[in-house]
């Protein structure tokens, strides 16, 4: 296996970790009693999302990906109903 390509596959596989660390800080937010602290959460959470995704994809953990989809879409949900 060409150096690159081993590089690149453990990047792509340790993605999961700070994908784990941003969604427990989404979720930390998204508890806050603090309107500003919610909002932020959202978007958080959808920075958590890509990165699931991302990992999702390179490991075909197709079910994943497609919850995160979802999930996305909830969150853009509650990151509208938050600002108003």
């Amino acid at each position: 296996m060409p150096l690159a390509t081993g590089l690149r596959m453990n990047w792509l596989d340790a993605i999961q970790w700070p994908a784990m660390v941003v969604t427990l800080a989404a979720s930390w937010l998204v508890a806050s009693r603090r309107e500003s602290f919610r909002a932020w959460g959202f978007w958080v959470f959808l920075v958590s999302n890509v990165l699931w995704v991302i990992w999702g994809w390179h490991t075909q953990s197709w079910a994943l990906v497609a919850l995160q989809v979802g999930l996305a879409a909830m969150n853009v949900r509650g990151a509208v109903k938050n600002d108003t």
